[in-house]
């Protein structure tokens, strides 16, 4: 079932998710760049000029003695965010200190940004309508550039993502199997998107396309009229006793759906569109015999759309080698799907993993 985009749809969604506090403005040997790929070949055989994928790395790079990093780790973001999102408080500071699970004086960590989203190419660039329908082959395509051609990586002990980047997980294990030592999907499932997952999507993809506004996609103006219903996929998503904590009363409830229907406006409706549909071509379960890594799966007990009791997760793992998954149980502090939002409810199981691999 994988990870929901309507969950995400709306900065709101990511903003209601945070934990509070300041982030740390600066990592270890923090640095941003953009990698641009001359004439993209799309899967669908569509092509791009120029594709851009912003990322951020930080940490301490360790090389062989041809000069290539053999100590990387690479942390995939959720649908609607961007790498930066792993810097948020409730992510880095459980993450990335000292002692840590991903200690950041002891990996080199890549922070990709997925087509379609932040400073990545996307269709609100300026090609709108015209820029090529991606799907997650082609985002997993480019960022495996962006690691080993762009940044020089040999090696990875780590590829592990949390909603999207969880589904992206799957992926590098099966299209990489050489590449990595460890795979960890968070809030995920190794599935063809279905059922009610992809029922949100469809509502999603139908009220875009359906926005008066939309036409096509060759707007000058912004649709916005998508954005009444868009918002729904959070009370899906999230646990239903944080909600109810948000919007203890009629008030509060109509106040907590108007500012989330405001933030979804700001979106382009293109970018949200394509990011959607680039999910399209996602379905792991046959390849899953592929992956060699040492794989921990993570997800939440209370996470409706990659709800436990439908057994899909637990099938994925018995083909694959060297793998388990653990269920963190959702409790009244847990936030259903966006806890992979918050390391400290999953960090402890990371770190064993990780204890694993060095040890291997």
């Amino acid at each position: 079932m994988a990870s929901s985009i309507c969950a995400a749809m709306s900065a709101a969604f990511l903003v209601a998710a945070a934990s509070p506090g300041l982030a740390q403005t600066q990592w270890p040997n923090q640095r941003a760049g953009d990698f641009l790929i001359k004439d993209f070949r799309f899967a669908s055989g569509e092509t791009i000029a120029e594709l851009k994928l912003h990322y951020v790395t930080l940490g301490t790079e360790k090389r062989n003695a041809a000069g290539e990093i053999v100590n990387g780790v690479v942390l995939l973001h959720g649908t609607s965010g961007s790498g930066t999102d792993w810097l948020r408080p409730s992510l880095a500071d459980e993450l990335f200190k000292p002692g840590q699970p991903l200690d950041a004086s002891k990996y080199f960590i890549v922070l990709p940004t997925a087509i379609g989203r932040g400073g990545s190419s996307k269709p609100s660039d300026g090609l709108r309508a015209k820029f090529p329908h991606y799907r997650y082959h082609d985002i997993v395509t480019a960022e495996h550039r962006l690691v080993t051609e762009h940044l020089n990586v040999r090696h990875l002990r780590l590829v592990l993502g949390s909603s999207m980047g969880g589904m992206h997980s799957w992926m590098w294990g099966y299209m990489f199997p050489d590449l990595m030592d460890g795979v960890v999907p968070i809030a995920s499932q190794p599935i063809q998107v279905s059922g009610k997952n992809w029922y949100q999507r469809r509502l999603a993809i139908e009220a875009i396309k359906h926005d008066p506004d939309w036409n096509g996609g060759n707007y000058t103006k912004n649709p916005t009229n998508y954005a009444y219903t868009a918002v729904a996929g959070f009370v899906q998503t999230e646990n239903i006793i944080q909600i109810q904590k948000m919007a203890p009363t009629q008030a509060a409830a109509d106040e907590l759906y108007f500012r989330q229907v405001e933030e979804a406006k700001k979106r382009d409706a293109n970018d949200v569109l394509w990011g959607i549909e680039a999910v399209m071509d996602y379905d792991p379960a046959p390849h899953l015999l592929k992956i060699k890594a040492k794989l921990l799966a993570i997800n939440f007990g209370d996470d409706g759309t990659n709800a436990p009791e439908l057994g899909t997760l637990e099938e994925g793992i018995k083909k694959i080698k060297n793998a388990r998954y653990v269920i963190v149980p959702g409790t009244s502090e847990t936030h259903g799907h966006f806890t992979h939002l918050r390391a400290a409810f999953w960090k402890q199981h990371l770190a064993k993993f990780m204890n694993e691999l060095e040890e291997r």
